[in-house]
């Protein structure tokens, strides 16, 4: 999505006059959530319902949200964002001027959330989306969005940090970035990690969402880069590790953030995802206690295997730990439904101040600087794919497996 877009947006948000939105007294939290369950990232929205939908089922099976002696259930009540800005911006206004929502947990996309960040400034609706990870929804500060994944620029520099310290050290790389929010700002945090780093950038191209990757990659099969990095979004990862198998080139290092860490993309690309590196701020492995909900993060993981069939990624585990964050606040302030604007405020200050430790790691949201509003409480991840399994690679304090290096040949698997 290109940024024009997201800035036209924000100012016919801007020159709206929001409609007073009225408590409704309930017995039980009423939640939006607005997310892409259909259109091109279909994928990654089932995979923040999933999230979402795993924390409502543990907190209704124990009984609700307790404030102040009484338990109340939560009610999730979904809108498709339709993998579109604007759809998602009118999801948002519907579900607040229709639906009376108490507070929304927000979209998978960067480019949705940047769409539906002025619409909950404007009814003063508290959002947490535990998936979009663009730089430009913190720098915009947004008073009442927050979210639990780091934004990109704080997590990206970790894996090519861990790339460098390889034996034999890779010398050279290529980036490529689809045109969307969040890929473009994946592919720039690469680029300014492998400057640091003094990687010899041989190509940095950012390309139309959804493009036929074959051709670019032909070109840059040319140059033999040590490692290729991309910035995408879930189905185009398996579109572009078919398109180097397609072209016959194995880079030594292949790192890819989004999506590698969950079931679909390993089912999609086989035995061609050994070696893969990618970057993440939680597994289900990671070293985690918590006396909310799941104690650890592999007891998360046991949970969605049950329900799901699938262990969950970083970013299913993200917009589970959003909705503990949301529950964390409403006891802190003792917010019951039903909400009023005065008592949303309260729910946003809280928000600010929680420090809490989950399955997923901290909880704790910056209120100021180039972060505000993300969570800044989590370490980055190195990780690779190793016989179909994620191990943490990276950095020395948390390896879990030696990396694998450099990647076998695809004719080789």
């Amino acid at each position: 999505m290109k940024f024009g877009f997201v800035r036209v947006l924000l100012l016919i948000a801007a020159l709206f006059v929001a409609i007073p939105v009225h408590a409704e007294q309930r017995n039980f939290y009423k939640i939006g959530v607005i997310t892409e369950l259909s259109g091109d990232l279909v994928t990654g929205g089932n995979i923040t319902k999933r999230g979402y939908d795993l924390w409502a089922q543990e907190v209704n099976a124990k009984g609700g949200i307790e404030v102040q002696g009484k338990k109340y259930q939560v009610k999730l009540v979904y809108a498709d964002a339709q993998s579109n800005p604007a759809a998602g911006a009118a999801a948002a206004e519907r579900l607040i001027t229709q639906e009376k929502v108490d507070f929304i947990l927000g979209p998978y996309s960067s480019g949705v959330t940047l769409a539906v960040a002025p619409v909950v400034d404007k009814y003063k609706v508290p959002m947490i989306t535990g998936s979009a990870e663009s730089p430009l929804i913190w720098k915009n500060k947004f008073k009442y969005t927050f979210g639990t994944i780091p934004p990109i620029n704080f997590t990206g520099a970790t894996s090519i940090k861990t790339l460098t310290e390889l034996k034999p050290a890779p010398k050279t790389i290529a980036i490529i970035g689809s045109n969307d929010a969040f890929s473009k700002a994946t592919a720039e945090a690469y680029k300014t990690a492998a400057e640091k780093a003094k990687l010899k950038i041989v190509k940095f191209s950012i390309v139309p969402s959804g493009q036929d990757m074959t051709p670019l990659l032909s070109a840059v099969r040319s140059m033999k880069p040590d490692v290729i990095a991309f910035g995408g979004h879930d189905e185009e990862h398996v579109k572009f590790v078919k398109a180097l198998k397609q072209i016959g080139y194995t880079p030594k290092a292949l790192l890819m953030h989004c999506g590698i860490t969950d079931k679909a993309f390993t089912d999609a690309v086989g035995k061609d995802g050994e070696q893969i590196f990618g970057t993440t701020c939680w597994t289900g492995t990671a070293k985690t206690k918590s006396k909310v909900l799941w104690p650890t993060a592999s007891a998360y993981a046991a949970a969605s295997q049950k329900a799901f069939k699938n262990p969950g990624d970083y970013t299913q585990g993200g917009c589970s730990a959003a909705g503990i964050a949301f529950q964390t606040a409403l006891q802190k302030v003792g917010a019951k439904p039903g909400m009023d604007e005065a008592m949303r405020a309260k729910l946003v200050q809280a928000l600010e101040q929680i420090d809490v430790q989950t399955f997923y790691g901290r909880v704790k949201f910056a209120t100021s600087g180039e972060f505000y509003h993300a969570n800044v409480g989590l370490d980055p991840l190195t990780i690779q794919i190793q016989n179909g399994q994620i191990k943490t690679v990276g950095p020395k304090a948390s390896v879990e497996a030696a990396a694998q290096y450099p990647m076998k040949d695809w004719k080789s698997r």
